[in-house]
């Protein structure tokens, strides 16, 4: 068996995004198609199967014609609050996480983060500039870790990584973008690129 049919690839579309007037960023169009298509067309090559974490417009996802899920609150706790609800839903040992604002990601993120995870049951991306923790490969085993944490009114991604001793996996330029689209001028901006590249 391939390892790529050990993970879950999970878009992370659960976010109020606020910084996007309130749209829901994986709905909102980029090059005439939802954002989140951008990031389904670089994922699914790379994991067994997708499935997309959102708390809105479920039935929108959903003529995708995969597996939507919501946080098991719905307070809109932040990424750990979807990677929560889908180590709840899946049944492969491990769960890669993508956000759905950043269309250029690696298309080597899984194989490189499945190489390089060494003993650790979790881990996330690096580039030269930052930690890019939404990018992150995680064992399902961390299913109580995690409900332990979000339990104390714990929110922070990072945190939590380090509270499981994540390891970073460093991505150079080369391999894709973690650049994400916050706003609809970040979106404009990055329609442009692509038509004059």
């Amino acid at each position: 068996m391939s390892f790529r049919q050990s993970i879950t690839g999970v878009i992370l579309a659960g976010g109020r995004g606020t910084r996007m007037g309130g749209q829901d960023k994986g709905l909102v169009l980029l090059s005439g198609k939802p954002l989140y298509q951008h990031i389904l067309a670089r994922l699914q090559p790379q994991v067994g199967e997708v499935l997309i974490n959102a708390n809105r417009n479920q039935a929108r996802y959903s003529e995708s014609q995969l597996a939507v899920i919501s946080d098991l609150n719905n307070h809109f706790s932040g990424p750990l609050a979807g990677m929560q609800s889908a180590l709840h839903h899946v049944t492969t040992d491990w769960l890669l996480f993508v956000p759905c604002d950043v269309p250029a990601f690696p298309l080597n993120l899984v194989e490189k983060m499945f190489n390089e995870k060494e003993k650790h049951l979790a881990c996330y991306a690096c580039d030269a500039e930052r930690e890019h923790p939404t990018f992150a490969l995680l064992h399902r085993s961390l299913k109580t870790q995690l409900d332990d944490y979000l339990a104390r009114g714990d929110r922070k991604l990072m945190l939590f990584m380090h509270e499981v001793n994540a390891k970073s996996v460093i991505f150079s330029p080369e391999s894709g973008s973690f650049a994400n689209l916050n706003t609809l001028e970040d979106s404009r901006n990055w329609e442009l690129q692509q038509k004059e590249s």
